[in-house]
């Protein structure tokens, strides 16, 4: 008999007290272990996951997301996870298409599945125009077709962690993992999901941006 996929959620969460239960309830109905990883929240995030069955692990200062995305991966491969998930904890997501992601990476023996947010007018015009120079970049630099390279949705083998792991501590994690993806030779692909534009959206900014653009030069160059 085919052993049972274990799929484990990790939450990176950030000033999230408003959102990170209904989060957790909705991931809930679609994997075996949630992981919510609190990054030095100065607010209730850590009371309210902890109110909850997920697992939760804490920050007492804030890191940044890949620093926090790492220390959730850690915990979900000592729990024997052979697929993870990353999910936002501001609600942008939607965890209905977790499902999705998985089929994607199971049906197609993948070891990376991508959940690519739509290029249209519901994306803002400046972060649009940012994804679009990091995408041509990161084609070009190292060699990988993935058009939303700043996304927070994916999901991937755990057994390729040690090919993905990244040295960003912060923001610059996606591109990082895009960048990883493409220079082993992974096996990926992208699935369009659905993304919720928050009006307190707190992803990439425009200096954030231009960090990760210096950032991959730096790692084409062998610098960092």
């Amino acid at each position: 008999m085919k052993k049972k996929e274990k799929i484990i959620a990790v939450i990176p969460a950030y000033n999230e007290e408003k959102t990170i239960k209904k989060v957790i309830k909705e991931t809930a109905k679609y994997v075996d272990e949630i992981i919510v990883v609190n990054d030095g929240s100065n607010d209730s995030t850590l009371k309210e996951a902890s109110e909850t069955n997920a697992i939760t692990v804490n920050h007492i200062v804030n890191m940044g997301l890949g620093f926090t995305l790492a220390s959730g991966c850690e915990v979900a491969i000592k729990r024997s996870a052979s697929i993870i998930v990353h999910v936002d904890g501001d609600g942008q997501h939607s965890s209905a298409e977790i499902p999705t992601l998985v089929k994607a990476l199971v049906n197609n023996r993948l070891d990376i599945v991508f959940g690519s947010r739509p290029q249209d007018k519901t994306m803002p015009f400046v972060k649009k125009l940012g994804n679009e120079i990091i995408y041509q970049m990161s084609k070009f630099m190292f060699k990988i077709d993935v058009k939303d390279t700043q996304t927070g949705f994916r999901c991937f083998r755990a057994n390729i962690y040690d090919k993905i792991i990244w040295k960003s501590s912060r923001y610059a994690v996606a591109s990082e993992i895009v960048k990883n993806v493409g220079i082993n030779k992974l096996k990926y692909k992208e699935v369009e999901v659905k993304t919720i534009y928050l009006d307190n959206y707190k992803g990439t900014t425009i200096i954030d941006g231009t960090k990760i653009i210096i950032d991959m030069i730096l790692w084409r160059l062998g610098i960092c």
